[in-house]
């Protein structure tokens, strides 16, 4: 297995915002998330780009289950919904960015301005709302 942060995530070997975790893939909070409530999903089983995924169909099934429980637990108008492969790809793990959005939130194109939770409770509030959405019967 790999080193890099997301791999100690997973592991439990650094602390994480956690809202989701199965056998496919492990959702947290962003630690400068584009708007609060913004989630980073990533395969457990390290790789580093989309090519190298092989469980696509079952990890995009969680994407789709974490927009989901962003618009629904937050109470958004919809989400942006993107990843990296190698260039800009700030950790080399794949991972999606999954961020709630509101009409005229202000964010442009692929103008990322980063902002901060006040403190840890409430960067847990967040991972809350999104952890009982998605744990939903609906979701």
């Amino acid at each position: 297995m790999s080193t890099d942060l997301f791999c100690e995530i997973i592991a439990g070997e650094r602390p994480a915002f956690t809202v989701f975790s199965d056998e496919v893939a492990v959702g947290f909070l962003d630690t400068r998330p584009v708007f609060k409530g913004h989630v980073l999903l990533v395969p457990r089983r390290h790789v580093q780009t989309l090519a190298d995924l092989t469980e696509v169909g079952p990890f995009f099934e969680r994407v789709q289950a974490g927009a989901r429980a962003v618009e629904d637990g937050l109470q958004a108008a919809g989400t942006f919904v993107a990843m990296n492969n190698r260039i800009s790809q700030s950790v080399p793990h794949l991972h999606v960015h999954i961020v709630p959005r509101q009409k005229k939130d202000g964010l442009r194109g692929f103008f990322w301005p980063r902002t901060k939770y006040s403190d840890d409770a409430e960067a847990e509030s967040y991972a809350e709302l999104i952890r009982k959405s998605w744990n939903s019967p609906s979701a």
